[in-house]
């Protein structure tokens, strides 16, 4: 931009700045860096095309932790909306030449000359929307050296020859506002939810795991999904593997498939001083009904398909959960309940608990076919099908929701305000708040089909036509007679038509990931 207007004719500023890159540039481009005359010209090249990128977002996506794949994706996400942006609006508007290499030695020069525009750097701007987007949701670990990694791609651009440094503080400056900006159509999760710390109240920790009882449910989420087809070990046996390794002295209980999984857990924590589970969401939240009953500290070890809860609180791996309980990170979180009101309007004598979501309408509809298919197709293959049988078929359902009629597509509660937008939001910034996250998407009048089902698949659509979302402290819901198909945690059961939606505050101890913020009792 600033080589491009005449000398003449650009105004004075500008005739500065021109002249102040340019002596930038031939500083840096006569400047010998031992050590780095090999290394920086190969790294220019690695990330032609954003290869470097790619690749590690590959390495980051080959990992099992949620935040490093999200980071992954982020970094990508970056790279397609800045990479367009510089190179076929940012250099055809400004169009300004390549720096003259008097200055620069002969080996830095390894590249052919680009027949592109100068103005702004288009390996620069990738490398830092790639590096914001990580810096958004990976911890510091792995941000600080990809960020390093962008910083050395953006200044061997300069070494080489490639950009005059304003080149690159545009494309640098470009790269990290779209960087940013994914987070007002994607916004960035918290590694780990705030729960209430537990001031006074103490626990026994034992580094061999003494006093702790470890319920393994082997047909959870992925560990039956394939039917016993599977080629990889079932998640729930490598977190055992990890927790008799590392835990020792833990007394591990392993209910036979005929057994009833409620009551296994209400003795395992009658005589526990922590009730660890290995499962998915499902077997945490009949966990935490034995652990409230018992009024012991829970710690749940990922084992399952999505792991929710675990994840929330910090827990991405099995290792994660060894380290909380050896940390002592004990925190308190709220619990929802659902309580089934019988025809005189009298409450049944036990709540139905909720850790994440509990969801009626089309989605348990959804899971009611998926678990139909999923012994002849696997898990995720049935979920595709179900998926799409159940948006051909779904009907809306005419019903009570917090005293308003509405005929109901899908509706969402759930436990404490979730950050995302759309229908089904998937994380929290707090498990301690006492609220319900309500979101009903509703079928308006005229309302066209194909509207109210993209309601159910894609998130971020505040702003269509018949979705509705509040919070709330409380709810009731009365739907049709005959009961009612509702999910909580991922399981389905039939409950009565009459519903009274709550929570308990600050219930259940839990232990989690450490996280600065924690609030204080």
């Amino acid at each position: 931009m600033l080589q491009k207007m005449g000398r003449v004719h650009a105004p004075a500023g500008l005739r500065a700045l021109a002249d102040l890159d340019r002596r930038a540039f031939d500083r840096v481009a006569s400047a010998r860096l031992t050590g780095l005359e090999p290394v920086l010209p190969v790294l220019s090249r690695t990330a032609d095309h954003g290869v470097l990128w790619f690749a590690a977002a590959a390495g980051l996506a080959a990992t099992r932790r949620v935040a490093l794949r999200r980071a992954a994706l982020r970094g990508v996400i970056g790279i397609g909306v800045a990479s367009p942006l510089v190179n076929l609006l940012g250099k055809r508007a400004f169009r300004r030449h390549r720096p003259v290499l008097d200055l620069v030695p002969p080996r830095r020069v390894r590249w052919r000359p680009p027949a592109s525009h100068a103005f702004p750097s288009g390996h620069s701007a990738s490398a830092a929307a790639f590096a914001t987007g990580v810096a958004l949701e990976a911890p510091p670990a792995v941000a600080l050296p990809v960020a390093a990694v962008a910083g050395a791609v953006a200044f061997s651009r300069v070494y080489t020859g490639a950009h005059f440094p304003g080149d690159v503080l545009v494309g640098v400056f470009l790269g990290a506002a779209v960087g940013v900006g994914t987070r007002f159509v994607w916004p960035a999760r918290p590694q780990v939810a705030k729960v209430t710390r537990t001031g006074g109240e103490r626990v026994q920790i034992a580094q061999d795991g003494q006093g702790m009882v470890v319920v393994v449910n082997a047909d959870s989420g992925d560990n039956a999904a394939d039917g016993g087809r599977r080629l990889l070990r079932p998640p729930a046996e490598l977190a055992l593997e990890l927790v008799r390794r590392e835990l020792p002295a833990a007394r591990i209980v392993r209910p036979d498939p005929d057994d009833d999984l409620a009551k296994v857990l209400d003795e395992a924590a009658a005589d526990a001083e922590v009730l660890a589970v290995i499962g998915g969401d499902g077997t945490v939240n009949a966990a935490a009904v034995a652990a409230l009953r018992h009024r012991v500290p829970l710690l749940p070890i990922p084992g399952g398909t999505f792991d929710h809860f675990a994840r929330a609180l910090g827990i991405e791996l099995p290792a994660d959960a060894v380290a909380a309980y050896r940390g002592g990170c004990l925190g308190r979180a709220d619990v929802g309940f659902v309580t089934q009101v019988s025809g005189e309007g009298d409450g049944t004598d036990d709540d139905l608990l909720f850790l994440n979501t509990a969801s009626f309408g089309a989605y348990p509809e959804l899971v009611d076919r998926r678990e139909r298919l999923e012994g002849r197709l696997g898990k995720w293959p049935a979920l595709a099908v179900a998926a799409a049988r159940t948006l051909r078929h779904a009907q809306p359902v005419e019903m009570v929701v917090g005293g308003r009629t509405v005929r109901v597509w899908l509706g969402f509660v759930g436990n404490c305000a979730f950050g995302s937008q759309g229908p089904a939001p998937t994380w929290r910034d707090r498990l301690d708040d006492g609220r319900l996250d309500v979101r009903v998407v509703v079928a308006a009048d005229r309302a066209p089909r194909l509207r109210a089902l993209a309601a159910v698949l894609l998130g971020h659509l505040h702003l269509t036509r018949g979705y509705r979302h509040w919070r709330a402290d409380a709810l009731d819901l009365v739907a049709p007679a005959g009961g009612l198909r509702l999910a909580r945690d991922g399981e389905v059961t039939t409950v009565s038509s009459a519903l009274g939606f709550g929570k308990y505050a600050r219930e259940l101890r839990v232990f989690c990931r450490p996280r600065r913020g924690l609030v204080p009792a």
